[in-house]
């Protein structure tokens, strides 16, 4: 497994991250705690010591689940990110979403961001925080005094490094009037590429570590999603046009060079898929989703490829082929 630096933190986390937003259950339809922590504990022993979630991801059930799993192994040799700023206990100038009978507001207020810190320490069974990060921007409050909280936070040795997700550049630049980010994770696939016009840029001239979250794209670029696919109730992709009849056929089309690939090269599509992504100009590592161990496992695998220069370039062109969802 690779690893790369986290910004200018010094920690050294592996490229391919253990997302952990699915075993939480929110927006997944549900979830298997025993199979969510055998998931992780595979995933670490395939050399895996990124594991991201949030506070949020099943309102608190991802951050247990994770900090189950986490308890018989080496603090150290782990690097354990979370996120803050989505309340579902308070109200908040700016709603986020509605989702299973609860409001979701978001707040980075110093004493909100102060308060969570002190909940998922707790729902982590840790006493520090190696990547803490934003989850969404705060209309009320600027991105400057969110960092002047984070930074006192860091100070006090209760988080190690700093992030913004979902940020513009705008954002990370108010943060960096204070002092310098660690991290920007944003939204990225082969399918999503808004961020190589605009984040993926300052994160290379800012010596950033840039996170992309959703690299599989929610399972698309699996090259196993079929408009045969059913998915269990509460799932995020019922109904979603992503996952039209058409917009399947699309992406059907456009990954049949690399399903050709992957069957010459022993890979699986979705690895090879990662191996490309990680090789994006300042991109560093991906988060990637697992509801059980061969999922996490193979996952992992990605983390050692290196692709040749035909194969970069095959996907590349694929890649560029791409004219959007119809």
């Amino acid at each position: 497994m690779k690893t790369r630096k986290l910004g200018a933190s010094g920690i050294d986390a592996s490229v391919v991250a253990f997302g952990a937003w699915a075993i939480g259950g929110w927006k997944w339809g549900g979830t298997d705690a025993k199979e969510s922590i055998k998931a992780i504990h595979s995933a670490v022993e395939s050399g895996v010591n990124f594991i991201d979630t949030a506070a949020v991801y099943g309102f608190g059930v991802s951050e247990e689940l994770v900090g189950d799993a986490i308890a018989g192994i080496a603090r150290d040799k782990l690097v354990v990110a979370t996120k803050c700023g989505l309340r579902w206990d308070i109200e908040s100038p700016t709603l986020h979403a509605q989702s299973e009978g609860k409001n979701i507001y978001r707040s980075l207020a110093a004493d909100s961001i102060k308060w969570e810190l002190e909940q998922s320490l707790k729902r982590l069974k840790t006493d520090y925080i190696d990547l803490y990060q934003t989850h969404w921007p705060d209309p009320q409050t600027a991105s400057s005094d969110v960092m002047e909280t984070l930074v006192q936070l860091k100070q006090q040795g209760k988080i190690r490094a700093i992030g913004f997700c979902n940020a513009d550049v705008s954002h990370l630049q108010d943060a960096a009037k204070v002092q310098a980010l660690d991290v920007d994770q944003e939204k990225y696939s082969l399918l999503d590429r808004e961020r190589d016009a605009d984040n993926l840029p300052y994160c290379v001239d800012k010596k950033l570590a840039f996170l992309a979250y959703s690299p599989i794209a929610q399972g698309l670029l699996s090259g196993r999603v079929s408009t045969e696919r059913k998915f269990g109730d509460g799932d995020l992709r019922i109904g979603n046009p992503r996952f039209s009849a058409e917009a399947l056929q699309s992406i059907s089309t456009l990954l049949k060079p690399l399903k050709t690939m992957a069957a010459d090269t022993g890979h699986t599509v979705e690895q090879l898929v990662l191996a490309w992504t990680l090789m994006q100009p300042g991109l560093s590592h991906v988060l990637v989703g697992a509801r059980n161990s061969e999922q996490a496992v193979n996952n992992a695998k990605a983390g050692a490829i290196d692709l040749s220069d035909e194969q970069y370039n095959i996907i590349d062109k694929m890649a560029g082929s791409w004219e959007g969802f119809p």
